[in-house]
């Protein structure tokens, strides 16, 4: 990625800004009461490397005390990926007191403590901490009198499977998935075993109840799951695709606490599963010739405690502001698919035809333009945009922080979005849709546009150049890995043509 001149913010040190909240010794002791009251020896550590996954080491309860939050804890920075070479590889992590939680998912009674990154050298926050990223979006916002606060409010959807097998060598290469609520187990053989039927048929997943819908119970002891670790859930259903696609529904809250909460569902989600024996899987694309999932991503902006983006005489209902942030997306759009679809699967879920999210327009109500404005209610604290592009492999403080830093370059910058698409897009003329332009095709274009467009990311040094040069090597070494590979489909097309 070329290079190009940031303005750098000076930070402070982050011992120094650990160490001065006065509030920190009665919070630690409040803590410690909570520990006894549930019976807590263990302490477990997370912290999100830039591919946004959650790592983690445990300390006992005797290594817990307000030193922890002031000079921090120290691991090896060399062995996460996107983070520092071994030369430079010792790091330390500093837990957000207000992150902590009994963890819903250890059977040993544990206490939850999301961490920020810092250098042990300069003591300085970590400029590839994600986290520290989402705080930055969030104190730009600030810096630019639009707003003080950004609402989020994600769509996760994932599949629940009964098995997944996958493995890839020098002459082989396959992998194969199975669900008991999978359509082709239909005409299947039980050994003497009655078949029940009632599976979802491809793109018929979206309410049925049961028995049909397979996983109402696992979905509910989840969203329990979630509640305990202070999530609230506002919603949870079947999805669309057959074979036990689900989607849980978060109420709204702050960018990066959003975020955090984002990493805590995949984290619930993924265990529950497997205490019922079952495997959950992000994958935006995991079965061919059904829907994909997505990460509908509900964004608005609010100002004194009064929301920016409704209008009681605008299209949708939506003011001149949102129309801005909404010009900001659909021109940063293929930038932004660089963090929000990170994934080479990611473009197997953005084709037409399967409710995704390929047109560069807006729209009330259509689900095939990128930008949605839901309609569901007239009241202006919920009138919001739903951005559809994103997928749930996507770390949630990078995405959330480009769609902001997209939408704040849009207001601006007074980016007009053009008309709103109210039609069936797919049900275009060939000529009419010629004119819609379209997310990008793969990863690889996805980031070109990034390398080319990430100005907009670098205001208020939010993102930093360091930031995209790594997430942009990263991201071409998986695109390597999948190029430099036979596909299976391959050897049916051109074995013996």
């Amino acid at each position: 990625m070329a290079k190009k001149e940031v303005a750098v913010v000076p930070r402070k040190k982050a011992p120094v800004e650990r160490g001065s909240n006065p509030s920190l010794t009665a919070k630690v002791a409040g803590l410690n009461e909570l520990m006894d009251k549930k019976g807590i020896r263990i302490i477990d550590l997370k912290f999100v490397d830039l591919l946004g996954t959650w790592q983690h080491f445990s300390i006992t309860r005797h290594e817990f005390d307000d030193s922890l939050f002031i000079h921090g804890i120290g691991f090896d920075g060399s062995s996460i990926r996107g983070f520092q070479t071994i030369d430079e590889s010792d790091m330390l992590i500093f837990p957000d007191i207000e992150s902590a939680v009994v963890d819903p998912i250890c059977a040993v009674p544990t206490l939850s403590l999301v961490c920020d990154v810092g250098d042990p050298i300069s003591g300085e926050r970590y400029s590839r901490d994600p986290r520290y990223i989402a705080q930055k979006a969030e104190a730009y916002l600030k810096t630019t009198g639009i707003a003080d606060t950004s609402y989020f409010g994600p769509e996760q959807e994932f599949f629940i499977f009964d098995s997944v097998r996958f493995d890839q060598g020098q002459n082989f290469g396959f992998y194969h998935i199975d669900s008991d609520a999978g359509i082709w187990n239909s005409g299947r053989e039980n050994n003497g075993t009655p078949n029940l039927g009632f599976r979802p048929r491809n793109k018929e997943g979206y309410f049925p109840v049961p028995p049909t819908d397979q996983l109402q119970d696992i979905r509910s002891t989840i969203i329990n799951k979630m509640g305990d670790a202070g999530i609230r859930v506002e919603i949870h259903h079947a999805e669309v695709a057959t074979a036990g696609q689900c989607e849980i529904d978060m109420r709204f809250t702050t960018l990066t606490k959003m975020a955090d909460q984002a990493l805590m569902y995949r984290y619930i989600v993924r265990n529950v599963a497997k205490q019922f024996g079952k495997t959950a899987t992000f994958m935006p694309k995991p079965l061919f010739g059904d829907n994909g999932s997505g990460m509908h991503v509900h964004s608005s902006l609010w100002k004194n405690g009064n929301p920016l983006f409704f209008d009681k005489d605008g299209y949708a209902l939506i003011s001149q502001t949102l129309k801005w942030y909404i010009g900001g997306l659909l021109k940063h759009a293929p930038a932004i698919l660089a963090i929000a679809a990170p994934t080479t699967n990611s473009y197997r879920r953005l084709v037409p035809g399967y409710e995704a999210p390929v047109n560069l327009a807006y729209s009330k109500r259509n689900r095939s333009a990128v930008c949605r404005i839901p309609m569901y209610s007239d009241k202006p604290a919920a009138k919001r945009v739903e951005f559809r592009a994103p997928d749930p492999l996507s770390n949630p403080y990078l995405t959330f922080s480009a769609i902001l830093m997209a939408g704040l370059d849009g207001i601006q910058n007074k980016i007009d979005p053009g008309d709103p698409l109210d039609v069936n897009i797919y049900e275009l003329s060939a000529e009419e849709a010629a004119k819609v332009k379209r997310v990008p095709g793969s990863l690889t274009e996805s980031l070109a546009a990034l390398e080319e467009d990430h100005d907009f990311l670098l205001k208020g040094d939010v993102f930093t150049q360091d930031v995209l040069t790594a997430w942009v090597d990263l991201k071409k070494k998986e695109i390597d890995a999948v190029r430099l590979r036979p596909h299976p489909y391959e050897f049916f097309m051109y074995y013996d043509p």
